[in-house]
């Protein structure tokens, strides 16, 4: 196995996490998984924690022992290979089998979301009607069945927010055209926007609205994007490294080199400092709401 970390985190901890979770599933200890790989249980601690990086064939053995089926297996092998790769976009296809989403992974981890959204409502704080127009909207193709599948997916990732233990705080900036874009009309727009005002009531949600009266801010040239944070140890370290998402229309983008995080979390400041306060936010979109529910 290949060990010290080289290219880009994302797909290491990613694959990590998939192979511990195997492991567990399959009931077996590190100790016991080490003696099966004939490997130290310091080098199976690493991969788990994704500090280094894997060979295809080693990956494919684990995924033996662990029991996994073979199209979580060959995603797994291809997730490998971008172990090695210098930055890292993922396409998502009919290859990636269900439940094989690389950012819900990072999303359930991080213990901090900065999100900035500049068309639509993000899709934690998503009804099933806006998720459904917009899923249908993007496969056109797909049959009924399949597109609620996908909905109730996104709806399920709701719980992140609101769960019991460490709930992750989310600070979400929204451009003004967000709300005032009608996405399924007026009956889907009014139910969404008094979601979102309800989400805003969380006490680890704040949403913030950049009104049109902000003009140029860095949303406008960075797009969207949001910034991962990730739980502290006890030394005060984070456990993994910020990363920043960017979702595109044939894939996504994950970034998590120093300098990209730097730009990154100083736009989101300077869009945060646009946007009007908590209060002001809120009423705005209960004023946009309520004029929905007028037509």
């Amino acid at each position: 196995m290949a060990d010290g970390p080289t290219g880009s985190t994302v797909p290491r901890r990613q694959l990590g996490r998939y192979l511990r979770d195997l492991r567990n599933e399959a009931r077996l200890t590190v100790r016991s998984a080490a003696r099966k790989l004939e490997r130290a249980e310091a080098t199976i601690w690493r991969i788990e924690t994704g500090q280094t990086s894997l060979r295809s064939l080693d990956v494919e053995a684990m995924c033996k022992i662990y029991g996994a089926p073979d199209e979580l297996t060959e995603a797994l092998v291809a997730l490998a290979k971008e172990t090695k790769a210098k930055g890292w976009w993922h396409a998502y296809g009919d290859a990636i089998p269900e439940g094989f989403d690389l950012y819900i992974g990072l999303e359930e981890a991080a213990a901090q979301l900065d999100w900035y959204e500049g068309e639509l409502i993000p899709g934690l704080l998503q009804t099933k009607g806006y998720a459904r127009t917009i899923i249908s909207a993007g496969h056109p193709d797909e049959g009924a069945d399949e597109i609620e599948r996908r909905v109730n997916l996104r709806i399920a990732r709701h719980k992140l927010i609101s769960r019991a233990t460490d709930p992750p705080t989310l600070n979400v900036a929204l451009n003004e055209a967000v709300l005032r874009r009608p996405i399924g009309g007026h009956t889907v727009m009014a139910p969404q926007l008094t979601h979102l005002l309800e989400a805003s009531g969380l006490p680890n949600v704040t949403i913030r609205v950049v009104p049109f009266s902000a003009g140029l801010n860095f949303g406008v040239l960075t797009g969207p994007f949001t910034v991962l944070r990730f739980p502290v140890n006890r030394d005060g370290k984070p456990t993994e490294p910020p990363t920043v998402y960017s979702d595109g229309f044939t894939g996504a983008l994950y970034l998590d080199k120093e300098r990209e995080i730097q730009r990154y979390t100083t736009a989101f400041q300077d869009i945060w400092n646009t946007a009007l306060d908590e209060k002001a936010s809120q009423d705005l979109i209960s004023e946009t709401a309520g004029n929905y529910e007028q037509r």
